[in-house]
């Protein structure tokens, strides 16, 4: 059974992928930070008692991820697929209004607990047969793409994403570890909002497809989700 650990998926694209990764038979090791208050994940429980195991977990603090990591290297167990989903927007977002402390927020969530949780969950990345990365970007991260300014915090921390996964695809690549930057496309969901261009099932259907065709050689690349590579 290959498994995939997923953050932030008590909702939008991470509980899709929670979903969707249950149905194709996999583990799913679903973390979000409240797990007595994420009502579709413990549903899904009583479906796929075997594949499903919860665990509570704020990105942004790093503690918790040490302390994640502890729990799941006591085997050490095998995860083929990390997705780093955890994501938030930020609210003062544009010049003359921003606010920098929660710009540093922005950024611990979005950029450095991905960079935490790989590095944790390294010894669990080289025992799975897939050994594959999932930071989920932005399209707003594409210096090449903005054409109109704002958006300040998210658009910062998506460019520092998109960086330190090519870094980490040097870094991990003699480990034989593929790491990619995917963006899901303007998706509806609590982040997307409703006039957003797809759903969360047809993101997620096709960045599934898209995983598992990745190798090595995909390592450091900036995609969207189906398949096109987007200009840094």
């Amino acid at each position: 059974m290959s498994t995939v650990l997923i953050t932030g998926a008590n909702r939008g694209l991470g509980l899709e992928f929670t979903k969707q990764y249950l149905k194709d038979g996999w583990k799913v090791f679903a973390c979000c930070r409240n797990p007595f208050n994420a009502k579709e994940l413990n549903e899904l429980t009583k479906q796929f008692p075997d594949q499903l195991a919860i665990e509570g977990l704020d990105v942004s603090n790093h503690r918790l991820i040490d302390s994640l990591a502890n729990d799941l290297n006591g085997t050490p167990i095998e995860i083929d697929v990390l997705i780093n989903n955890s994501g938030v927007m930020g609210d003062k977002q544009n010049f003359g209004e921003i606010d920098y402390c929660e710009w540093e927020e922005v950024l611990r969530i979005n950029t450095f607990a991905p960079v935490k949780i790989t590095e944790a969950l390294i010894k669990n990345l080289e025992k799975g047969k897939q050994k594959k990365v999932i930071n989920i970007t932005s399209k707003m991260g594409s210096i090449s793409d903005n054409t109109s300014g704002g958006h300040y915090l998210y658009r910062s921390s998506k460019v520092a994403l998109n960086m330190v996964t090519k870094s980490l695809s040097v870094d991990l690549k003699n480990k034989n570890i593929t790491v990619v930057a995917i963006h899901p496309g303007w998706v509806v969901t609590d982040m997307g909002g409703p006039n957003a261009l797809i759903n969360a099932n047809k993101s997620v259907s096709s960045i599934k497809d898209l995983i598992n065709k990745l190798s090595l050689e995909d390592s450091g690349k900036f995609l969207s989700y189906d398949g096109k590579e987007i200009e840094w």
